[in-house]
This record gives C-alpha cells, structure tokens and sequence, in this order.
C-alpha cells in the first residue's frame, strides 16, 4: 500500500503543479461589475429554465454566451418567462415561504427590468397558483402586454388576473373543470376542460370577466387525452393527443371552435410504435407554416418519455417533411464538469459511448433563419441546430443542472 503511494505521490504533485499554473493564468475577477444587456432583444436568444437551481437563464444562441438570469422562487418548476417587448418588461409568478421551504406562503408576480434583469416591482396574487412538473401554460401575458393572468388550482379552478399597467391584483375568475392559460387577444384567453370542450374567457377593459363561451365536446379525455403543451399561431393553437391526432383550436370568434382533427403518424408508422413524447414536444415556426414534434417509439402510457428524433410537419399540406436526429447532450452536459472541449477526442469518444437521452423539450425562433433548440430533463445542456436543415450547430452547455422548459422571447 505505501509502495503505491510512493509511487503517486509525483503523479498527483505534477498535476497539483499544473493545476497551480493553470490557476495563475486566470485573469482576477472584478466584483461589484452591474452588467445589462443590448437595448433589443435578439433573434436567437432563448431562456432556459432549472428547477434544481429554481431559475431561468437567458443565453444568445449564436455565441453561446450567458447573457442573465431571473429567480424563480420556490416550486416543482420554474415558470416560463414572459417578456413584454412593449413594456421593457420580464414577468416571472413564484411561490415564495417565510421559512425558505416551509411557513406561510405568498404567490407573486415578479416585474424585472428588461435590460438588466433587476427585480423593479412585484404584485401579491391569492396563494394558489398551479405549480407541477411542467409549467407550460400556467401563466399567460395577453395581447397588448396589460393583463398577465395565472391559472390556480388547490384544487379548485381559477384564475387571478393582474393588471400590469397599475400593477395590481384585478380579481380572481372560477373556471372550474378548465385549466391552463392561452393568450388569444387583448382581453381573451382559452382554457381546456376536462369534459372534451375548450373554453374562452373574455375580460373588460378593467380585467374583469365580460363573458365566456365553450367549444362543442371535440375530444374524448378518457380515451385519448390532449396534452396542455400546445402552441400558439396567429389565429389557432396547435395541441396533440396522446395518441398523435394534431387539434387546432381558434378562440378568436365569439365562440371558439375546433378545427378537423389529423393524424400526426401513418398506420405503418403507428404499427413502428411512434408517439410524441416529452415535456414540452412542439413548436411553430408559423411564418414557414411548419410544426416540429419530438416523437419516439413506446407503448401507451409513454407521452411524457424522451424522444430520439423531431419531426418536421407543414401544416397547411398535413403531411411531415422532415425529419431531425436528435444530438446526444449527454457529452455535452459533462464538457464544463470534466474540463474538456467541444470537437476534441474526449468529446468524440463520449458522445459515441455515452447513450444518447434524447430530447424532451423543443423551441424555435421566429426569425427568417430559424434555430430550433433541444432540451432534456437529465441535462442542463441545450441543443442548437439549424431549424431549415436539421443541422446540429452547437450546445449551451451551462444552461443548468436539471433541464426545464424553452422560451423564445
């Protein structure tokens, strides 16, 4: 035993060596720095969220860089982010305790300075919001960025309306048997319920309920329920069944309506056992009319599990154009950890040995020359492909611990 410490006893001073070198080439950090970020707001910037670390990060994809982070309070998830161009405003609904994980409970809305991301007000709302392991649509900023409204759930169904413009709590609508938050104009938003219908809320012009109406019985929950990780066009919201059949839902009539559901898979593909998978599995890219879907092969039962490829549909023709491999963020995830870089040997061997989880949450931007981003729960690295091609670019690899939802400002 003493003979193999002897032994490592120059191997483990030579790296100590090293590591001391290495220490002394790092530049002394300024602290006390208050940074800020560019008056607009880019293209391909997206927001990351970490339920381990209770925040949401926002990078510039084209330089991986880290640009800032907001806080996300106490919860199972934090929040998506919502952004008022309009405003220069980021909104964030927490839960806070007095006792840090215990004690009397507050629910708010934090108001952050768009530019430095800096906390510049907040607004108290009843300690009731929903709070679960997705957090997709459990808040929604509506048209005209003056009503943010928060979907509540202890067990009963409501929603608490804040009026940003005062900053104030408007009031609190029951909405039982519905959930979610769907912007759908200025003053309407839609909600799914759970006896197959979808209902739409509009408010007046104070934030109070004007009126409400519901779709006709349009899906079957028991036997093949929606996911509540929809995705929002001009006019319709796109959300998809358990068993791939794509809804379009249009809140903007005085009653809302569903449009003729299809099929995301062929009958030789659904023999396959493709299925849509994840926590957040759609996006839009609605100037090119395309949707992108994570799907993999499973049983019934397995809506929520990683998918190893997104699919690419145009909407208008209802057929898939595309398909997309997803990249292994495993390597990735471990590059910051370990101390080795992108493209080396180490990078190569890794992404080839380590299995690939796949990717359960999809983004993209909105721009003419889109970037579609992966995410996965077991990571904090982010995936960045070139949305036209497929063509995985880069990775944000310090985007957090435990991967969460993607927004696109």
């Amino acid at each position: 035993m003493l003979g193999r410490v002897n032994r490592l006893c120059p191997l483990l001073l030579a790296a100590l060596l090293v590591a001391g070198a290495a220490l002394g080439q790092v530049a002394a950090e300024r602290v006390g720095q208050v940074a800020k970020l560019p008056g607009e707001m880019g293209a391909h910037w997206v927001w990351a969220s970490d339920a381990l670390l209770s925040r949401s990060a926002l990078f510039d994809a084209d330089s991986g860089q880290m640009l800032g982070a907001v806080d996300g309070g106490q919860g199972v998830t934090p929040l998506r982010p919502l952004v008022s161009r309009a405003r220069g405003e980021v909104y964030v609904v927490e839960t806070v305790y007095s006792r840090g994980r215990r004690g009397e409970r507050t629910d708010l809305v934090t108001i952050y300075d768009a530019v430095r991301l800096s906390p510049v007000g907040e607004v108290v709302i009843p300690p009731k919001r929903a709070d679960n392991g997705n957090g997709a649509w459990l808040a929604g900023l509506l048209d005209g960025d003056r009503f943010l409204v928060v979907f509540n759930q202890n067990p009963g169904m409501s929603v608490s309306v804040v009026d940003l413009e005062s900053r104030s709590f408007v009031g609190e609508i029951v909405t039982g048997g519905c959930g979610l938050v769907l912007p759908a104009g200025k003053l309407r938003f839609g909600m799914l319920c759970g006896d197959g219908t979808a209902l739409a809320v509009t408010l007046d012009e104070a934030g109070h309920e004007a009126g409400r109406a519901r779709t006709e019985r349009f899906f079957d929950a028991t036997v093949d329920p929606l996911t509540e990780k929809g995705v929002r066009g001009s006019r319709l919201w796109w959300f998809a069944s358990f068993e791939g059949y794509l809804f379009g839902l249009d809140f903007t009539g005085e009653k809302p309506s569903a449009q003729p559901k299809w099929s995301l898979f062929t009958d030789a593909e659904r023999a396959e056992r493709w299925r849509i998978g994840g926590i957040e599995h759609l996006a839009l890219h609605e100037s090119d009319d395309l949707l992108y879907s994570i799907v993999h092969q499973g049983g019934p039962g397995s809506h929520k599990d990683a998918g190893s490829e997104i699919w690419v549909y145009d909407l208008e023709k209802h057929a898939r154009v595309r398909k997309i491999a997803v990249a292994n963020l495993a390597a990735a995830s471990l590059r910051p950890r370990l101390g080795f870089r992108a493209g080396g040997a180490v990078d190569w061997v890794l992404t080839r040995v380590l299995p690939n989880p796949g990717a359960d949450t999809v983004a993209v931007t909105r721009d003419a020359a889109p970037l579609l981003f992966t995410g996965q729960r077991e990571s904090g690295a982010v995936g960045v492909y070139d949305a036209r091609t497929g063509e995985h670019l880069r990775d944000l690899e310090e985007a957090g611990i435990v991967g969460g939802l993607l927004v696109v400002p």
